[in-house]
């Protein structure tokens, strides 16, 4: 069966309308790609909206309507702004990618009260406060797919990453709570928590062919994700496909969170 009791395809987007934060690069692009091929019309922000308009004019070149706004997660104001001025331009709301987020990688020692303030502020409140203010808008429709962006640190600890694992940690439990807050009303909230892709953040770990290297002996599957692997789970978790699934963490990691793998040594 390939069609839901509305007649709706389980994959189509048509006449959805999605809010995804962060879309100025990187793996929030090809959340908004992938879920415009799907059909959505898109609400793209950042904290700078010119810098949008190039990316605004490829998700209207796949034939879809799309607005770019500005947004600060660290403000509530600029959030409530953002979430209205969406609703203003499209009439409704139905899918938020809660994508945008930051990492400031560094010895536990070494952090300090700011860096951990600027990582959960961002990473945890910020997407909490995005949520809600969306929910608001989808409670009075009976409708709505709130996907939560964490990580494979969102289930495992990382040297260097105690701030932002703390931070993604927290989104797979805000995800739970969210569910069952607001499953009666139709909404399902869901954590798309990806391995370990290479994105502007990061981008300088993968310069080093060694680590990897090492970080692929590590993965079942033997390599990086890409952003192709997350296309479909992002159209899943925001379509009729997931209508009977929350409050889950879907990992898409080539495995790495089973363990840490490693080549056995030869043996004579």
């Amino acid at each position: 069966m390939n069609q839901s009791s509305t007649g709706r395809g389980l994959f189509d987007l048509s006449g959805r309308v999605a809010i995804v934060t962060g879309t100025s690069r990187g793996l929030g692009q090809t959340f908004a790609r992938a879920l415009a091929r799907a059909g959505a019309d898109l609400v793209l922000t950042s904290r700078n909206g010119a810098s949008l308009k190039e990316f605004e004019a490829e998700i209207q070149a796949l034939g879809r309507r799309a607005s770019s706004l500005e947004l600060d997660v660290r403000d509530h104001a600029s959030i409530e702004r953002m979430v209205a001025s969406a609703e203003d331009a499209f009439g409704h709301l139905d899918i938020l990618v809660n994508n945008a987020g930051c990492n400031i990688r560094k010895p536990a020692i070494d952090v300090t009260w700011e860096d951990w303030n600027q990582i959960l502020d961002t990473n945890l409140r910020g997407s909490f406060f995005v949520a809600q203010a969306a929910a608001r808008r989808m409670i009075p429709r009976g409708y709505g797919r709130i996907i939560n962006i964490g990580s494979v640190t969102s289930v495992a600890g990382y040297a260097g990453l105690a701030p932002y694992g703390a931070s993604r940690g927290g989104i797979r439990q805000l995800t739970m709570s969210l569910a069952d807050d607001w499953g009666k009303h139709g909404i399902t909230v869901n954590c798309l928590a990806p391995g370990w892709f290479r994105t502007e953040q990061n981008k300088i770990l993968y310069e080093d062919k060694e680590w990897v290297e090492h970080l692929s002996e590590r993965i079942p599957v033997k390599r990086p994700g890409r952003p192709d692997d997350l296309e479909s789970a992002v159209v899943f978790l925001a379509a009729e496909s997931s209508r009977y699934v929350t409050g889950q963490t879907l990992l898409v990691d080539g495995g790495i969170s089973t363990g840490a793998v490693r080549a056995l040594p030869k043996t004579r």
